[in-house]
């Protein structure tokens, strides 16, 4: 009989495999697999840049359907070296995407699953190797172009929904250091002293996550507390957002490189208040991709784990588990 997911999402059992991937001089890929050894292949593209998977990414995927590989991206999580931002790019990233697929024998993914940075890294990939995908399950949009970055981190866009949260942000740095706090931030992240990188991290982060959800959550910032997160997550996203993504502006937008994609099974679902990726860029990809179906989710923000968002990324994985691909 069919497992039915609960309303948390499914449930599945531990790993049944934990392996790295070394794919240069400096890097070595964490994987894990999950679900049914010879399923429908889905691979998870965690947050930030910076993020990293656990077991409970697994839940949108039934496990009797799917094989479910997590990955933590280069720098990140328990991949090798933790916050090491050498040879660490979109461009980079993408191609490991590729080195995975061929490493597990896998002939295509029968989807690749993302939210908010997780979304452009998969749009990137789908636009860079469209064969190598069956289909797109994609949540709050973000395209790193220069009003989406201004957005959440310059005076006058999330600032002034939260501006108590960006006083705690901008006020962490010296006097000094604000005319340019971005920059500043980034020298502090980067410093090996963690006495000065680490006190920045946290503030750094502090600001995202309080912003993440529509309702308070106070789990959201349990992650401050876990090492392999901390300096990576907030590193990661200066070093990123500093270069924005080395992309050119709106490229993920344009509609040359959306034909690549366009053939491609695609459900954006998005979060009507997310103040982190707002809606309005998940509308901008489906008027350039008509072809994709955008579900807007109208109690919820950032999160991956609001309910309305989680119960409709569960229907939506279901659903595409029957796609011949």
């Amino acid at each position: 009989m069919a497992q039915a997911p609960q309303p948390t999402g499914y449930q599945h059992e531990d790993a049944w495999d934990v392996n790295w991937l070394r794919v240069d001089d400096i890097h070595e890929l964490y994987y894990q697999q999950f679900g049914k050894k010879d399923g429908k292949t889905v691979i998870y593209l965690h947050g930030g840049p910076g993020g990293n998977c656990s077991k409970a990414n697994t839940i949108f995927f039934n496990p009797q359907e799917y094989r479910v590989i997590l990955l933590d991206q280069r720098g990140c999580g328990n991949s090798r070296p933790n916050a090491n931002t050498t040879n660490n790019t979109t461009w980079h990233l993408v191609a490991d995407l590729e080195t995975l697929r061929k490493h597990l024998h896998i002939p295509k993914w029968h989807m690749v699953f993302g939210g908010s940075w997780g979304s452009t890294l998969a749009l990137a990939y789908a636009q860079t190797h469209p064969a190598s995908i069956g289909s797109l399950v994609l949540r709050g949009i973000f395209t790193v172009r220069a009003h989406e970055l201004a957005w959440t981190m310059q005076p006058g866009g999330a600032s002034m929904l939260f501006p108590d949260r960006w006083a705690d942000f901008i006020h962490f740095l010296p006097m000094e250091e604000r005319a340019d706090h971005i920059e500043s931030y980034y020298k502090r992240l980067m410093s090996d002293d963690t006495r000065i990188s680490h006190p920045a991290a946290v503030a750094w982060n502090t600001w995202e996550s309080s912003i993440s959800t529509l309702y308070p959550d106070a789990s959201a910032l349990d992650k401050l507390h876990d090492p392999a997160y901390l300096l990576a997550h907030a590193r990661m996203e200066a070093h990123y957002f500093r270069h924005g993504a080395w992309l050119e502006e709106g490229q993920l937008l344009r509609t040359r490189n959306i034909d690549r994609m366009r053939s491609i099974p695609t459900t954006v679902v998005q979060g009507r208040y997310d103040v982190v990726c707002p809606a309005a860029t998940a509308w901008d990809l489906h008027d350039v991709f008509p072809e994709s179906r955008l579900c807007f989710v109208d109690d919820a923000g950032h999160s991956v784990n609001e309910p309305g968002t989680k119960t409709m990324l569960v229907e939506v994985c279901d659903e595409y588990a029957s796609l011949a691909v």
